[in-house]
Parts: structure tokens; C-alpha cells; sequence
């Protein structure tokens, strides 16, 4: 029946009243792109905090030259490379696996918009055949009346049934619309990510030579700078004044934020207390209303008695209006809490770091160099350790925390910070690569940095401290290593 095949197609066609031309999916800014440009906007207020402490730091110093000073451009830019090209990778594999579920879904999808198709054109179908058994004509058909009642159920059934399956399909097809930008969406991000990658790869290799280069150039300088004793005192001056100043922002930001919650809770208190008294005062007027209606109904009714003598009339009470607390002055009303400060200190409770004492994640796997509390040759003593490993091993935060310094530092090289809570902090120094940015919360065992020998460091590996309240402590009470 190519007749009835046409016009079950047409209708069909005609009820979705849905277009799936590929032209309607048009050129937009994909959702990564937006959420890279909040996220780098965000970022920004914690980078001027840090910026402003670096320059404190390099006003205050001795500004003497230093070998490693000329590689610090190269090394950030090291670092930075290989941070997005980790990250790249993660929102690759991230992407991929989100274009694999979409193409599950649309797979699923369009096999059952053809088994809804075929129903429905099966249903206009057999509706054309029969057509001339409308409701009208069974109605005036004269036939038995339960009969015409039992058919008008039968057809009402049937047709809430094409009902159910015409919306049905309509959800599916407007599904299978979604489902397309999405996958164009993703497959844009894709394509920018691998963009980004070439342009990343192209900038680490440049780097890299660019440092070895610099390395041939200053290797004799860089050899006789290591045995001054008075550089060593320096670099640890640097490092205890960058920790003080973290520490002192930390607990201001901490500080401040108590004061803003204190404020809100109290303008929460009071706008309660205020609402309060509204609903109270809403209730009374209610109720002396409810008793004038009262008394109103009873006079009615006693006036409405055979013989009852009018009662006197008695003073009619004040009307109350529901009573609202008066407008308070514009200056004295209470502004709106100015938005959240992008902060360093992490949410963990005080004592949450050091209830961990002797379980924290060990930093790195490698062998110990030098100790918390050794000499270093004719200078001061170890702050920390020294763990030796080969260069882009995975380094991990011992705790939970958030991180608060993500930047390259004189005798450090690249040096990561993390904030524990409680006045706790690890610091990881001579890093290849910062895998993490400040702000960044972490987990126990986050991998957050690559070993290196960035600073004018001579081997390969990681230094790391831990700190309370500014001042060092020997890790190995709490770490097993």
C-alpha cells in the first residue's frame, strides 16, 4: 500500500514537526573555553597576592648575582609546559571517554527511534484504513449503547496510546538533537587540545635546549656558588622569609573570613528575629479580627430573634491593620555580603594534619641524600631532606591540603607549598615540573611535582620540608622512609 506508506510517513513527519538538519548545529564557543577563562579568572586574584609576597622578598634580600638566577626563566618555563601538557592529557582521556559514552547513547537512541517510528506509522496506517469508524458515526449508528460506550473506551485508549508514543518520540528525537552538539562540542574540544599539545611540545623541546645550553655556559659558576657558605645561609633567609609571609596572609585571609561569617551569621540572626515579629504581629491582627467578625455574627443573630430588643450599641473598636515594623533608613539597612575572597588557608579542621602524625605519604620514592639536621659542608645545617630519584619522577603531597605557592624561587628552583590546616605546611623544592597551581586543593598522594634539579641544584631528586607555626621539624618522626 504505497498510498497509505506516503501518508504515514507525511503525518509522521507533519506531528514531530522536528528538524535534524546537520546545518542547525552552529560554530560556538565550546564549554572547555569557558571553563578555562573563569578558572584562569579566578586564579588570577591568588597570583597577585603571591606576586606582591615574591617582590617583597626581592626588595628585602641582598641582591647579589647568582648563576642559578639565569636559569629561572627556563625552568618556569619548563615547569609551566609540562603542567599543561599534563593536564592536556588528563582532559584528553576525559573528553575521549565522554565522546565514547555520547556515541553509546545516540546509538541506543536511534535504535529506538526506529522501533517508535515503525509503530506509529504502523498506527497512522491501520487510523486511514479505518477511518470512516469515527466517534461521530458511532455515536449515530444506533447501535446497542454499550457497545458505542465500550468502543468510545477502546478508541479513547488507543488514542492516549498515540499519544503517549507521539511525545515519546518527540523527547527522543530532541535527545538525539542534544546528543549531536554535545558530541560536536566535544570533538572542538578535542581538536583544541590537540592544538595545544603541539604548541606546548614545540615550547618544552625549545626550553630544554635553551637550559642546556645555559647549563654548559654557567657549570663552572654554578660549581663555585655551591661551596659558598654565606649563599647557602641566603637561600634558607629566603625560604623561612617567603614561609613567614605565607603563614602571615594565611592567617589574615583565616581571620578575615572568621569576621565574615561572624557578620552574616548576626545579619542572619536579625532578619529572623525581624520576620518573627512580622508573623507575629500578622497573627494578632488576624485574631482581633476574627473576634470583631465574632461579635458581628452575634448581634446579628440576636437581632435576628422575634421580640429581641436591639442591644446598645457599643463603641466600635479600632481597626488594626496588619502591622509591618516601620522602614528603616537607608543607611542603616544591612548591604548585601560583599562575594567570598578567593583564599588560600584550606577548609581542614586545626588538628587534622597532625592527628596523621607517622602515616603521611612518603613525598617520593628514592634514596636519602641528607637529613634533617646534618651539616651542609661549612654552612648552615639541613632544614629538611634531600631525596635523591631520577629527573620527572612523581612527587606527592604527604597530606591533604591546598596548594599555596606554585612559583620558581632563588636556590629552591621550582618549589611547591602545601597548607595542611593548623599552621602545618610541606614544602617540595627543586621540582622539574609543578604539576599543581596555588589554590589547587589536594589529597594524601596527589601527584603534584617532577623531581629535578632546578635552582642550580647538582643532582636530581626533591627537598623537602615540613613546618609548624614557621619553624622546621625532622620529617622522620612522621613519615616512615
Amino acid at each position: 500500500m504505497p498510498a497509505t506508506k506516503f501518508l504515514g510517513s507525511a503525518l509522521l513527519c507533519a506531528l514531530l514537526g522536528l528538524s535534524l538538519s546537520p546545518d542547525a548545529l552552529a560554530q560556538r564557543q565550546t564549554e572547555r573555553s569557558r571553563q578555562k577563562a573563569a578558572a584562569e579568572k579566578q586564579r588570577a586574584g591568588i597570583q597577585q597576592k603571591l606576586a606582591a609576597i615574591k617582590k617583597e622578598i626581592s626588595r628585602t634580600e641582598d641582591q647579589r648575582e647568582d648563576a642559578a638566577d639565569t636559569l629561572a626563566e627556563s625552568e618556569a618555563a619548563i615547569s609551566d609546559a609540562n603542567r599543561a601538557l599534563r593536564e592536556l592529557s588528563e582532559e584528553q582521556a576525559e573528553t575521549s571517554t565522554r565522546l565514547e559514552d555520547l556515541a553509546t547513547e545516540q546509538k541506543r537512541l536511534s535504535q529506538t527511534i526506529v522501533i517508535q517510528k515503525k509503530q506509529l506509522s504502523q498506527l497512522l496506517r491501520e487510523h486511514y484504513v479505518a477511518g470512516n469508524e469515527d466517534r461521530i458515526k458511532l455515536l449515530l449508528s444506533g447501535d446497542n449503547p454499550n457497545r458505542i460506550s465500550r468502543d468510545l473506551q477502546l478508541m479513547g485508549y488507543v488514542s492516549q496510546a498515540q499519544a503517549r508514543l507521539l511525545g515519546s518520540l518527540r523527547a527522543n528525537l530532541a535527545q538525539v538533537e542534544a546528543n549531536r552538539d554535545k558530541v560536536e562540542n566535544a570533538k572542538q574540544e578535542l581538536d583544541e587540545i590537540a592544538e595545544e599539545q603541539r604548541d606546548q611540545k614545540a615550547l618544552l623541546e625549545k626550553e630544554k635546549a635553551r637550559r642546556a645550553a645555559l647549563l654548559q655556559t654557567l657549570s663552572t659558576r654554578l660549581a663555585e656558588q655551591r661551596k659558598q657558605a654565606d649563599r647557602l645561609e641566603r637561600d634558607e633567609q629566603r625560604m623561612s622569609g617567603l614561609v613567614d609571609r605565607l603563614s602571615r596572609l594565611i592567617r589574615e585571609q583565616a581571620e578575615a573570613e572568621a569576621r565574615r561569617q561572624a557578620a552574616l551569621a548576626a545579619a542572619k540572626a536579625k532578619a529572623e528575629a525581624e520576620a518573627k515579629a512580622r508573623a507575629e504581629a500578622r497573627a494578632k491582627a488576624a485574631a482581633e479580627k476574627a473576634e470583631r467578625e465574632r461579635i458581628a455574627r452575634a448581634k446579628a443573630e440576636q437581632n435576628a430573634k422575634p421580640g429581641a430588643k436591639p442591644p446598645p450599641p457599643e463603641p466600635e473598636p479600632p481597626k488594626v491593620a496588619e502591622q509591618e515594623p516601620p522602614p528603616k533608613p537607608a543607611e542603616t539597612r544591612p548591604s548585601a555580603p560583599p562575594p567570598p575572597e578567593v583564599t588560600l588557608a584550606p577548609p581542614a579542621p586545626a588538628g587534622a594534619f597532625a592527628a596523621l602524625r607517622g602515616r603521611l605519604t612518603m613525598p617520593l620514592n628514592g634514596s636519602i641524600g641528607a637529613r634533617f639536621g646534618a651539616r651542609r659542608g661549612d654552612g648552615p645545617t639541613w632544614k629538611g631532606m634531600f631525596i635523591k630519584a631520577p629527573e620527572g619522577a612523581e612527587v606527592k603531597a604527604v597530606g591533604p591540603g591546598r596548594v599555596v605557592h606554585a612559583d620558581w624561587l632563588r636556590g629552591w628552583g621550582n618549589v611547591v607549598i602545601i597548607d595542611h590546616g593548623g599552621e602545618y605546611l610541606s614544602i617540595y623544592g627543586n621540582n622539574s615540573a609543578l604539576l599543581k597551581r596555588p589554590g589547587d586543593m589536594v589529597k594524601s598522594g596527589d601527584v603534584i611535582a617532577s623531581a629535578g634539579n632546578t635552582g642550580g641544584n647538582e643532582e636530581s631528586g626533591l627537598y623537602f620540608e615540613l613546618r609548624h607555626r614557621g619553624k622546621a621539624f625532622d620529617p622522620a618522626a612522621w613519615i616512615k622512609f
